[in-house]
C-alpha cells in the first residue's frame, strides 16, 4: 500500500536529523515513497552583522555544513538500501532563508505527503530556542509531521 509519495527530510546534521533520517528511510521502503532531502541555510539573521566579509564568510560555512548533512544521508540511504532488494529514490535541495518557512514552502512546491523531522536542530539563533523551527512547522505544514526524538 502506497501511503505515500513524497516524504521530506529537513536535515541539519544533527542527532535528531539522523535519527529521522532513519525512520524516512523505514516509512519510504514500506510506502514506496521517495524521500527528498532538504537543508536549509539559514541566513535570516546574517544581514544584520556589521560586516559584509563575516556575513559572506559565515554563509559559505554554513553553505558547507548543509552540503555535509545532504551528503551524510545519501550515504546513509546507500548503506541501507535493503541489502540490495530494493531502490528508494533520493533528490536532495539547499535553500538559503528562514527554516521553518523554507520547510513549509517546499511542502507545496512539491507536493509533500509527510514530513519527518527532529525534534530539535543545531542551527544559528534556533539553538536558543530548541525545536523551534520543528515547532513551527507543526504549525505550519499542510500535511502530516513526523516528529522524531
Amino acid at each position: 500500500m502506497r501511503l505515500y509519495k513524497k516524504i521530506l527530510l529537513p536535515t541539519d546534521g544533527s542527532e535528531y536529523s539522523e535519527k529521522a533520517g532513519e525512520y524516512a528511510i523505514w516509512i519510504a521502503d514500506k510506502s514506496l515513497s521517495q524521500i527528498i532531502v532538504l537543508n536549509v541555510v539559514d541566513t535570516s539573521y546574517l544581514r544584520s552583522l556589521p560586516q559584509r566579509d563575516l556575513e559572506l564568510s559565515l554563509e559559505n560555512e554554513f553553505q558547507e555544513e548543509g552540503n555535509a548533512a545532504v551528503q551524510k544521508f545519501s550515504q546513509t540511504l546507500e548503506k541501507s538500501q535493503c541489502e540490495g532488494k530494493c531502490s528508494i529514490p533520493m533528490v536532495s535541495m539547499i535553500k538559503k532563508g528562514k527554516p521553518a518557512q523554507e520547510i513549509v514552502k517546499t511542502i507545496g512546491e512539491e507536493g509533500i505527503d509527510l514530513v519527518v523531522i527532529g525534534a530539535s536542530g543545531k542551527h544559528g539563533l534556533n539553538r536558543l530556542y530548541p525545536g523551534s523551527v520543528t515547532e513551527s512547522v507543526v504549525r505550519l505544514a499542510s500535511c502530516p509531521v513526523l516528529v522524531v526524538k
